[in-house]
């Protein structure tokens, strides 16, 4: 096991360069290359061009970065791949050393750090920020529930899913948010790779200190990072699989817990690059009674937003509309989505009336007979216009010690609710420990 990141991925790269024979297999099952504007060349050609830039740094050609560069992680290509090679490493290793060499990037990280934890501020009450957000003292526990960062933008549903927990009495701890990330913004982004590596190693520490026996991971991209990208960059003690398959592995005494019957029509919204945790949804679903699933509807990538479908744009519009034609042919009253970037995707399609947009923790928390967490995410969201949005959020945030001015928010609260990095404003969150701006270590 390698001492530094770098050195990994450059092993993983000598590797996969070695082995890839440039058939153009990958390239050709790829669901995102025809709108990535192959411009003339052939599968092979891409694909022996993204393998010379990973053996020696041969520049890629303009149609290779392209396609590189649009990868929404769907992993179809892994089956199609003759050589048992990783195609979608292969691509997450040539983007991570083109953000190297670019560094077009910085500051990202602190940049989405600061829209998160604005998110939270504007969201939650003080204990509720605390409960999520604040570290724990370290004690043994069989099971640590990690957030990942993004996620903690909707707060509801990691709420949502420690209500289940508490209802099968599992005991954990929980981890997460910008001082407990992944690392995979610095390293595949940034191109800070000996940063990131450090970042990974602090998380992985963090749960280490738990001693748990099982990490239940929430956020598809730190499962595709920590489990797969540095798979073998760093051993643990813990099993860490993401927190649908515990859930289904109780499924029979979670069933006996489900009191009340949801008598509602829904078609789930789930992705081909974890078609597990979308059968895994399922199944979840299709135990509590009254609720009748219509329809799974899968799209490519991995996850929706700017680490998958988002990749892809003209491939996202199409795969999102099909998803909104098939909620309305089936006379669906609900869809029903996966992870926190596909909520935040698809909340705004309810203002039609047509369809309530749930997230599957919503559902399994109600069977439970609580009342699920409120969605204030998606109230914000909904609201009529921004005077409304400022006025549901100032209370929050001034409760979490963030005096800020409507002027302030009418700038800046678009860019922050459009989960994009927010580039605005960086000072204004000096004021409460648990909004700080600190970075993990």
């Amino acid at each position: 096991m390698s001492t530094s990141l770098k050195e990994y991925f450059a092993a993983e790269a000598e590797a996969i360069a070695g082995r890839c024979t440039a058939c153009g297999a990958c390239h050709a099952a790829c669901p995102v290359a025809p709108f990535a504007d192959p411009g003339g060349a052939s599968s092979a050609e891409l694909a022996g061009s993204v393998r010379c830039y990973l053996a020696d740094a041969t520049p890629l050609s303009a149609a290779a970065a392209r396609w590189t560069e649009s990868c929404n992680g769907c992993g179809d290509c892994i089956p199609a791949c003759p050589e048992a090679v990783n195609p979608r490493q292969m691509l997450i290793l040539a983007l991570t050393q083109g953000a190297r060499a670019k560094s077009e990037t910085p500051q990202l990280f602190r940049r989405m750090s600061r829209a998160i934890k604005m998110m939270l501020a504007m969201q939650l009450e003080p204990e509720e920020l605390r409960r999520l957000a604040a570290p724990r003292a370290a004690r043994q526990a069989p099971v640590v529930f990690y957030t990942g960062c993004n996620a903690l933008r909707t707060p509801h549903l990691l709420f949502n899913t420690m209500a289940v927990l508490d209802a099968l009495a599992v005991d954990y701890e929980v981890v997460g948010g910008p001082s407990a990330c992944c690392g995979v913004i610095h390293t595949k982004w940034q191109g800070e790779i000996e940063t990131g590596g450090r970042v990974a190693r602090n998380t992985l520490a963090r749960f280490a200190d738990f001693t748990p026996e099982k990490v239940l991971n929430w956020c598809p991209t730190c499962q595709l990072h920590l489990t797969e990208s540095l798979a073998n960059f760093h051993a643990s003690s813990f099993d860490m699989n993401h927190v649908t398959e515990f859930l289904v592995a109780r499924l029979e005494g979670l069933a006996g817990k489900f009191v009340r019957p949801i008598p509602r029509r829904v078609v789930l919204h789930a992705h081909t690059g974890y078609r597990n945790v979308g059968e895994a949804v399922a199944r979840l679903l299709q135990a509590i009674p009254g609720l009748d699933l219509v329809e799974t509807v899968y799209e490519s990538g991995y996850t929706c937003g700017g680490s998958g479908c988002g990749r892809a744009p003209a491939l996202q519009a199409k795969e999102h509309g099909h998803l909104l034609d098939r909620v309305a042919a089936t006379g669906a009253d609900a869809l029903v989505t996966l992870y926190h970037g596909c909520h935040g995707a698809f909340a705004a399609s309810e203002a039609g009336g047509r369809h309530q947009v749930l997230n599957f923790t919503d559902l399994l928390v109600e069977a439970l007979g609580l009342e699920p967490y409120e969605d204030r995410n998606k109230h914000l969201r909904l609201a009529a216009d921004l005077d409304m949005m400022i006025a549901e959020a100032q209370p929050y945030l001034r409760a979490n010690g963030l005096d800020l001015s409507d002027a302030w928010l009418r700038q800046w609260l678009p860019e922050i609710m459009a989960q994009k990095e927010f580039k605005g404003g960086l000072d204004c969150f000096a004021a409460h420990p648990h909004v700080s701006a600190g970075e993990p270590a």
